[in-house]
Parts: structure tokens; C-alpha cells; sequence
């Protein structure tokens, strides 16, 4: 057992397996006292159980530390509002939330329906939302706290995930509007962009080039609970095994002005050669992919 987190009460949703089971157990070996969250459905949200994550209470109990289960779905209102109420009635206060629990339901957008679009959107997305709000609340009051939500980096666009790249994208822009809303009452919000081997990895259609074990991503996000990370807020990070990264902050790259206004033919003639455009990395990638499909290898990441 170490010390890093000592005192610290923090809730991880998604804690049942994979990355999110990975934080549970460093955050509770660090000295935390840990709210397991798990819904525990299968890869696609289906089939619901709550002894997956009694499991790791379990676990973390006989290994010395202290845990507590909730089962409740996150993606509801009252769901979310669990996972906080039970720290508070368990330990008295809330430090920490760590949102990782999601599903994959993946469609071509041609072809995806509103039964997969919803779900996914729903997990990811409001279910880091729901979290954020109880704990937000918390937090003011205590004047500390940390949220951290879990990205991807298919927030830069996926070619058969549309659901699972738009709620990713609105979780980054959910912590960075959480970083400067709550700034001011002492409460930090970071994002986390793993690549690890998981359940939801393991049917990624390319071999990952850069790719590390959940309990890599699990030290990074003990760090960013604990006191030695009270700096640092508004980020997105990578982590993959050895490597450690983070994305730049959006920002304008080029702009031009017309004193007497814009029609489309001076566009037209002006904005290719001015302003321009800001290539997409993951054309490339896809274009890649394709050509070795064809061929028929397995692409690299």
C-alpha cells in the first residue's frame, strides 16, 4: 500500500473491468477509499450485473484497502447522483471522480440507428455529465475536488464509430468548460485519452503501433487525484504505455478579413490560398488502411 492518494475518497465509474477496474485498485493501493461503480453490461450495454463490481470491492477489501459498490447505470440522472451520495454517506466527502465507463455500438453513420446512436452518446457522454454534475456540486462546497473524464482519440473522427467519436469530442469540451467554471472554487478537470488493451481495443480493426496495459493509464490518472497535480487543469492527455502526451489547447490557425464583406466568389478566390485548410491527420491513416486492405495485411496504426 502507498500514500499518494491518502485520505482521498474518489469514485470511478466503469470500474468493474478493463482501465477503469485498473484505477480502482491503484487509487485504493495509493490510500484512497474507493466507490466502485459498474453497471457490468458486455462491450454493447446489454445484459446488466452488479456482481462485476462487487468483485472489486472485493479485491480491494483483501488487499487491505477500503471500497464500497454501486451498481446504478450513470447514464441516468439519478444514476450519477448514486455514485456521489454513496461516498458522501460511506466517508463523508467526495476528492475525486474518475468517468470510464462506456460501450461501443459501431455502424457506418449511413447506416447507424437511432437504437445505436443513443446509447453509446448516452454512456460516454452523459454518463461523464451526470457524474460531473453531483460531484461539481460537492466540490464547490468542499472548495476541492478533481473530475477526470475518459477521451479517445477518435475525438479526432472515426470512420465507423460516429456515436462513440461525438461523445469522446464532447467530453474534452465538457472538462475544459468544467476546468473554467469551476477554477475558482479549487476543482480541476483533465481528460484522459488511453491506449490500452481492453475489452472495447480488442476489436479495433488496425494493429496499434503505440499501445501500453490499463495500469499504465491507471498511475497517470492517480497523479492527476492527488495533491501533486493541484495545478493542473483544462488538459487532455495520451498515455500508451511508456509514452505520456498531451494535446494542444484549439486555437485559430490563420484569418483573413474583407473590409467590405465576404461573397462566395471572393471566398472563392481568396480563402484557398490564405486561409486554407488544416490537414486531417486521419485521412491519411484511413487511406492507408484501405490500400492494405486491399492488398490484404492488417494496417498499422
Amino acid at each position: 500500500m502507498g500514500n499518494f492518494l491518502a485520505g482521498k475518497v474518489v469514485a470511478v465509474t466503469g470500474a468493474g473491468r478493463g482501465i477503469g477496474r485498473a484505477v480502482a485498485l491503484c487509487a485504493a493501493a495509493e490510500g484512497a477509499s474507493v466507490v466502485v461503480n459498474d453497471y457490468g453490461v458486455s462491450v454493447d450495454g446489454e445484459s446488466p450485473a452488479s456482481e462485476v463490481a462487487e468483485a472489486v470491492v472485493k479485491e480491494i477489501s483483501a488487499a487491505g484497502g477500503e471500497a464500497v459498490a454501486v451498481a446504478d447505470d450513470v447514464s441516468t440522472m439519478a444514476g450519477g447522483q448514486r455514485v456521489v451520495d454513496v461516498a458522501l454517506s460511506s466517508y463523508g466527502r467526495l476528492d475525486g471522480v474518475v468517468c470510464v465507463a462506456g460501450i461501443l455500438r459501431e455502424r457506418m453513420l449511413f447506416n447507424m440507428t437511432e437504437d445505436e446512436w443513443d446509447p453509446v452518446v448516452a454512456t460516454h457522454l452523459k454518463g461523464t455529465f451526470t457524474v460531473f454534475r453531483a460531484a461539481s456540486a460537492v466540490m464547490r462546497k468542499q472548495q476541492a475536488g478533481t473530475l477526470i473524464g475518459f477521451t479517445s482519440g477518435n475525438h479526432q473522427g472515426s470512420v465507423s464509430q460516429a456515436n462513440y467519436s461525438a461523445a469522446k469530442g464532447g467530453i474534452i469540451s465538457l472538462v475544459r468548460s468544467a476546468a473554467l467554471g469551476l477554477n475558482k472554487y479549487g476543482v480541476t478537470a483533465n481528460a484522459v485519452a488511453p491506449v490500452a488493451r481492453t475489452r472495447m481495443s480488442a476489436g479495433v480493426p488496425m494493429s496499434l503501433a503505440e499501445i501500453g496495459e490499463p495500469e499504465d493509464v491507471a498511475a497517470l490518472v492517480v497523479y492527476l487525484l492527488s495533491e501533486r497535480a493541484r495545478e493542473v487543469t483544462g488538459q487532455v492527455y495520451t498515455v500508451a504505455g511508456p509514452k505520456i502526451a498531451v494535446w494542444a489547447q484549439p486555437r485559430e490557425l490563420r484569418a483573413a478579413y474583407a473590409s467590405g464583406g465576404w461573397t462566395p466568389e471572393t471566398i472563392a478566390e481568396f480563402l484557398p490560398g490564405s486561409v486554407g485548410v488544416d490537414p486531417m491527420p486521419m485521412l491519411s491513416q484511413v487511406a492507408g488502411m484501405e490500400r492494405a486492405a486491399r492488398e490484404g495485411e492488417r494496417p498499422n496504426a
